[in-house]
């Protein structure tokens, strides 16, 4: 357990460090005409640190082992795996600095950084799980900390309507996410996912179980049709929450899914492979459909992460070697990408009054090209365009989507049609992220975006999403260890 372990003295350091160096007076924003210098400037630099520390110590995979009677394991893809989480959140504690400093939240920003750490270290015990009661309290453990984040800003924007909505949705989910759970508790009266696996097959009961199971999940994935809260939540969230939210916690709920659905029910694989065609197909055309229509950008990545949740579940419909190490891939190479999205939308919503339209962006290459040319490679990853990474990453992911599927049967043939479903709807997507470029390199502003210069934690945490973007496609070393894994 030595992830969980070196995340918790992570999460003590911090919270101690926090009680003891707490501003006990809030400082006035601008005092006499000076500007507003937040205090504890170090403090992010330290949390920063720390979690360098962990992902540093648990980035060689590890070797299988169980404790707590079986219900907690781990072993070389499960690494990996949190190995990737750990990557995603280091990513957004770096990003969250700029923000961090802001009058109206530098007195909150220890509690910002234990509830980011709370919500991964429940994602740790969900991919971890190996019995369904210890993933459902790494579910919750991960679901209640991401609400108070949603709802952070509660006195601006509609931080406090998009956590209401969040916690409402995430509650019914759990509760029939739970109730599933219990069916299939009846069906086989055990938890383990192994002695469940033995005794599963396929009844009106279990059947029932399983879609009620899926139903829960699909919520955290933001599937269709589980997927109406997603774009309130995303646009009254702060930027730098929603940035977590479509990548850390969509990467987590995505190993967790794969796992349970290839070891827990695998005597009912037709039955579960017939629902993810649906719910892919779904997915990345209805959340492609209403991408276009967006002008709110958060949004806009909103109806994006929905598409990209159902590439991401599409790794898992060839139930064979490849999906794990697909779908880790492209949980990685999305990190890369989405995140330095989010970190340019953070940084210009901190320097355009709060606002995140896309007009707003029109003209932006002719006052911060460095930016509009970041943010044009990391949308073109998105999209799928060579040579970079995100290209590779749909590569992978179609190519286990179909590993064993034979076209000469009903479920082969059904497989092959999601793919080619899944290659015209990447021209589609493809389509609506050119209107952000678009906007910032054709479309011309009468009032432009000033030219400024981004905090230092930004510039960071871009180099690193942009060298996950140019690099990781084409050096194979990156795959080849989450294979070899």
């Amino acid at each position: 357990m030595l992830p969980e372990v070196t995340l918790m003295a992570v999460f003590v350091i911090v919270l101690l460090t926090d009680l003891f160096t707490a501003p006990r007076v809030a400082p006035v924003a601008a005092t006499e005409g000076k500007p507003f210098k937040a205090p504890r400037g170090w403090f992010n630099c330290v949390v920063c640190t720390l979690m360098l520390v962990h992902l540093l110590i648990n980035i060689c995979p590890v070797a299988p082992a169980t404790t707590f009677s079986g219900m907690y394991i781990t072993n070389g893809p499960i690494g990996v795996i949190k190995t990737i989480l750990a990557f995603g959140t280091l990513i957004v504690l770096i990003q969250s600095r700029e923000w961090m400093r802001r009058p109206d939240t530098f007195f909150k920003e220890g509690e910002f950084y234990i509830l980011t750490l709370s919500t991964l270290l429940g994602m740790n015990f969900m991919v971890s799980a190996n019995h369904f009661l210890l993933f459902f309290l790494g579910l919750e453990l991960a679901s209640v900390p991401m609400a108070c984040l949603v709802a952070f800003d509660k006195y601006r924007h509609n931080s406090a309507e998009a956590g209401a909505k969040f916690i409402i949705t995430a509650t019914f989910s759990s509760a029939v996410m739970l109730f599933g759970i219990s069916l299939l508790y009846g069906a086989v009266g055990t938890l383990y996912f192994e002695d469940m696996a033995a005794l599963l097959t396929a009844t009106p009961l279990t059947i029932i179980g399983l879609v009620f199971f899926f139903s829960g999940l699909g919520f955290k994935l933001s599937l269709v049709p589980f997927h109406f809260w997603t774009a309130d939540s995303y646009q009254g969230a702060p930027t730098t929450v929603t940035g977590y939210l479509s990548v850390v916690s969509k990467g987590a709920a995505a190993f967790a899914l794969c796992a349970i659905l290839m070891k827990v029910f695998v005597a009912m694989t037709d039955y579960w492979q017939y629902l993810l065609f649906i719910v892919i197909v779904l997915s990345i055309t209805v959340a492609n459909l209403f991408a276009i229509h967006q002008k709110d950008l958060k949004r806009f990545m909103a109806y994006s992460s929905i598409s990209q949740a159902g590439y991401i579940v599409l790794a898992i419909v060839g139930n064979g070697n490849m999906s794990l190490s697909a779908l880790s891939f492209y949980v990685l190479i999305y990190v890369a990408a989405n995140m330095a999205v989010f970190t340019i939308i953070s940084s210009i919503e901190e320097h355009n009054g709060g606002c995140v339209d896309m007009d707003s962006y029109n003209g932006l290459y002719q006052t911060n090209p460095r930016l509009a040319f970041l943010m044009t490679l990391a949308l073109f990853s998105l999209g799928g365009i060579p040579p970079f990474a995100g290209m590779f990453s749909k590569f992978f992911v179609f190519m286990a989507a179909v590993e064993n599927a034979d076209i000469a049967t009903t479920t082969g043939a059904l497989a092959y049609t999601v793919v080619f479903i899944a290659l015209v709807n990447t021209v589609i997507s493809l389509y609506y992220y050119l209107l952000i470029v678009k906007a910032m390199y054709i479309k011309e502003n009468a009032t432009p975006l000033p030219t400024f210069r981004s905090a230092a934690s930004t510039r960071l945490a871009l180099a690193l999403c942009t060298a996950g973007v140019l690099l990781f496609g084409v050096c194979a070393v990156v795959y080849e260890w989450i294979a070899l894994a």
